[in-house]
């Protein structure tokens, strides 16, 4: 896998995510948010939305995401999109399958200037899916949905939870990816915060199983596939092309986002919370700063945490020493939500550094 100049993310994030609101119809098993029935008074309000938006504008202009909760719970969301639209920014909402998510709200969001919907799927058939969202026909209304973006011209991304409930399911889900056209297939690697359970996560051995598999539909799927706290899916094709013989490797160009080191907690990535918080990542709830009360860029670039989530060198354990450590860095989320520190190595990768396996060898 060849990879362009090596960007830092110094200078500021690509990927901008807001968490609009707590507020979701929804129970999932593993919501990060811990989504409750109502807003929260705290909230920003549609006037500090705007300021976001303008704060996020000063950053160029990555990817502004809208997700929750439910983001429709916000009846002001149409405006927000229509004033980060207008100043240029790509926007995409990430909506729950509750009765709010409707051809009438898909076309209003259209006409905003929304570009991409992402939808989250967490099982091959509608059973395992409502099961896990905690809410019959979510998975029927889900693919209503992803039907009615199609229409409608939106892009369509599939979020899946990976975790052993359905680490099984890849395969089969792949399938159901490809028969909803989606564009992108994004696989999050469960972090155990929220309602997230720790016994829930995929250990070293089942997440490089889980990368085989992925790497496997990704040779022939018609969307792109990337993963979401797991950067060592990196390392794993990195490794697995580079033992391939030239004719074997595969003749399709990697994706852009594939070429570049990983985008993650604090590194190309920052997460502002529904009061507005200032994190690495929504995964990460490590609070740097508010945007009620500090600029964001300067929180992004200044921050002593967020500096160090982009020097991997720094990090501890094998994370710090590994030779992939450029184009992975681990996920600093589940390190914090395993280990307690942010920057100890990443406990679901199965990978031993060289410079390691060289002193094991030399010790032995």
């Amino acid at each position: 896998m060849a990879l362009l100049p090596s960007p830092t993310y110094a200078d500021a994030p690509r990927i901008v995510i807001w968490e609009m609101t707590r507020a979701c119809a929804l129970a999932c098993q593993h919501c990060r948010a811990e989504a409750i029935p109502r807003r929260d008074h705290s909230e920003l309000t549609t006037s500090e939305a705007f300021a976001l938006v303008d704060a996020v504008r000063e950053c160029g202009k990555p990817v502004f995401v809208l997700t929750g909760g439910d983001p429709l719970m916000r009846d002001d969301i149409y405006k927000i999109v229509e004033h980060a639209a207008l100043q240029g920014l790509r926007v995409a909402v990430s909506p729950s399958a509750t009765g709010r998510l409707t051809r009438r709200a898909l076309e209003e969001l259209t006409r905003a200037g929304c570009r991409r919907i992402s939808l989250s799927i967490d099982a091959p058939n509608a059973e395992m899916h409502d099961a896990f969202r905690g809410v019959k026909g979510s998975f029927q209304r889900t693919l209503d949905a992803a039907r009615d973006a199609r229409e409608l011209g939106l892009e369509l991304q599939i979020n899946t939870t990976l975790s052993r409930f359905n680490k099984g399911a890849i395969q089969d889900m792949a399938a159901l990816v490809d028969m909803l056209e989606a564009k992108l297939w994004s696989l999050f690697f469960l972090v155990p915060v929220g309602r997230g359970k720790i016994d829930s996560v995929l250990d070293a051995l089942e997440t490089e199983e889980a990368f085989r598999e992925i790497y496997a539909v990704a040779q022939n799927a018609s969307f792109d596939l990337k993963t979401t706290e797991a950067p060592h899916y990196r390392r794993y094709v990195a490794q697995r092309e580079a033992s391939m013989p030239a004719r074997e490797r595969p003749k399709r160009p990697a994706p852009p986002w594939m070429q570049y080191p990983a985008i993650g907690d604090g590194k190309g990535f920052v997460f502002i919370s529904h009061t507005g918080e200032i994190c690495p990542s929504g995964f990460l709830p490590y609070v740097v700063g508010n945007v009620r009360t500090d600029n964001l860029l300067e929180v992004y670039r200044e921050d002593p945490i967020m500096r160090r989530m982009r020097a991997p060198e720094t990090f501890g354990g094998k994370c710090g020493v590994c030779e992939f450590r450029r184009i992975c860095g681990g996920s600093r989320s589940r390190a914090y939500a395993m280990n307690g520190d942010p920057f100890a190595e990443e406990p679901s990768c199965a990978y031993v550094p060289a410079v390691l396996r060289e002193t094991a060898g030399r010790v032995g």
